[in-house]
């Protein structure tokens, strides 16, 4: 799930979170008591018995709400509920014609059953709606923190994919040098050192600099740049990149797997980056040079798929990734709304 889905949920979450909280029953049943009484005691003369017409609407309220919807319906035991209900309506209705042929003096036909049974029906139609939004929001909180708890955990994983892969080949590097050039193999372990400190600390932050991120990259393509000599980059920055915070390690991968494929042995081949920043929305562009012959290897495609899923979880709705396999050029350009 996306943080904007997230603080979506929890605005919606506060809402309801008076109507499915244990903390807030106290409040939520003073609110019905004091609702039901205004209305009862406001229905007279319709209303001759309000105390008794009162004592039976909670008899009905809370026997339904806390007995026969937990036991019986949550359960899927559908027929002994609407059994109980039917069973409950007759005893009301018959305790109701008896307490009145007693004790109340009515003019001719006594008791409107149809109506009195209407009204039950009501009260416990009532109860069990409440019952089961409070059930649907308990679960919908619960799945949403499943989602939570899942993507955090891949996401996880996708960036710990990122980190041995880039050190693997920048260690491959390193010990290819130390054989022939002995000072750059000195740089190169000196320029990686940095790396790594920046992917031991700053990485495992949620939110990093976006500044921070392109040292970074800067970083690695200078590190490049010390292994090959025919190779040469340009990193662009355009509007206020200050202080703007992204997730860590976004752009590596799109930059790790231009620089693995356009290493050309007869050309001078190069990466160019482009960031800018404008209306909350960054845009990024990757271009990298091709070689002349393209290399029979070509499964340099886990970053990629790193990356696109890690967008895919991080701004499932507001991304725009493009990739265009040209003649001479590959290029990558990324739209985030942030």
């Amino acid at each position: 799930m996306s943080e904007h889905l997230n603080k979506s949920f929890m605005n919606e979450n506060r809402v309801f979170q008076f109507l499915i909280s244990s903390k807030y029953r106290i409040g939520r049943h003073l609110l019905l008591i004091i609702f039901i009484c205004v209305v009862i005691f406001n229905s007279a003369p319709e209303v001759s018995e309000p105390l008794l017409v009162l004592l039976l609407f909670f008899l009905l309220f809370y026997t339904n709400m806390y007995l026969l919807v937990p036991k019986l319906l949550f359960k899927s035991k559908y027929t002994w509920y609407c059994f109980s209900i039917i069973c409950m309506l007759g005893i009301l209705v018959f305790s109701a014609q008896m307490y009145l042929a007693v004790f109340v003096d009515l003019d001719e036909d006594g008791l409107n059953i149809p109506l009195f049974s209407t009204l039950i029906l009501v009260l416990i139609a009532a109860s069990t709606s409440i019952k089961l939004f409070q059930k649907w929001m308990i679960d919908r909180q619960f799945i949403h923190e499943l989602e939570k708890s899942k993507i955090s955990t891949e996401l996880e994983q996708l960036k710990n994919q990122i980190n041995p892969h880039f050190l693997f080949n920048m260690l491959n590097n390193a010990n290819v040098l130390t054989k022939k050039d002995p000072e750059k193999a000195s740089q190169v372990l000196m320029k990686l050192s940095d790396l790594l400190r920046y992917q031991l600390y700053d990485s495992a932050r949620e939110k990093v600099l976006l500044t921070s991120d392109i040292h970074f990259l800067e970083d690695f393509l200078n590190l490049e740049k010390v292994r090959r000599d025919n190779f040469d980059f340009l990193i662009s920055k355009e509007g206020d990149l200050s202080g703007l915070q992204i997730p860590p390690l976004l752009f590596i991968s799109f930059v790790e797997n231009a620089v693995k494929h356009n290493n050309d042995a007869e050309k001078s081949s190069y990466v160019h980056l482009y960031f800018n920043v404008k209306n909350n929305k960054l845009f990024f562009k990757c271009i990298n040079s091709k070689p002349i012959v393209k290399a029979v290897n070509n499964s340099g495609g886990l970053g990629l798929m790193n990356i696109k899923r890690r967008l895919e979880l991080l701004f499932p709705q507001s991304h725009n990734l493009k990739i265009e396999d040209l003649k001479e050029t590959f290029c990558i350009t990324l739209n985030i709304n942030l």
